[in-house]
């Protein structure tokens, strides 16, 4: 089973980085595979709100769609997301973002995610170049911040 897991210091907020990664529907703007993105429903819980979106991820001649469940912690910077139905055996990803040391502006960003597809070819294949794809949808996001929010973003001292 692939896992990956990493922890980037970028010049933005925690806050600015959280609204980034939760805005789910704008996926297939600015990361790679992601061919397609659909919220069905966000729905709030308490101290948390419960998202449900559909992704179309698509390489080469491999297309799929699945379900995931998306967990938004917006008072904590915290974002769970868990697999519900599509290509996956199962699929859990987390987001953290937490201010900078102290005496530095921006954040870090805390990234793990663990999947195995139910299909061996797949796994097998993903296997191959699964710690790349990791590493590029991370720049991806890093890409993202820097469009919407400048390349020093803005980012108040923590």
């Amino acid at each position: 089973m692939p896992t990956h897991a990493e922890t980037r210091a970028l010049p933005y907020s925690p806050e600015q980085m959280y609204a980034l990664v939760a805005d789910v529907a704008r996926y297939p703007q600015f990361i790679p595979w992601i061919s397609a993105s659909r919220v069905r429903s966000i729905t709030p819980e308490g101290d948390h709100a419960v998202m449900l979106a559909d992704l179309v991820i698509g390489f080469k001649m491999f297309r799929e769609r699945f379900l995931s469940r998306v967990t938004l912690w917006e008072e904590d910077r915290k974002i769970d997301t868990e697999y519900v139905d599509g290509p996956f055996k199962h699929m859990i990803s987390t987001w953290a973002f937490t201010p900078a040391p102290e005496g530095k502006t921006g954040c870090e960003v805390h990234f793990s995610v663990d999947f195995e597809f139910r299909n061996k070819i797949l796994q097998g294949a993903a296997g191959l170049f699964f710690h790349e794809a990791m590493q590029r949808i991370v720049r991806a996001f890093e890409a993202r911040a820097e469009a919407l929010y400048g390349p020093g973003g803005g980012a108040v001292t923590a």
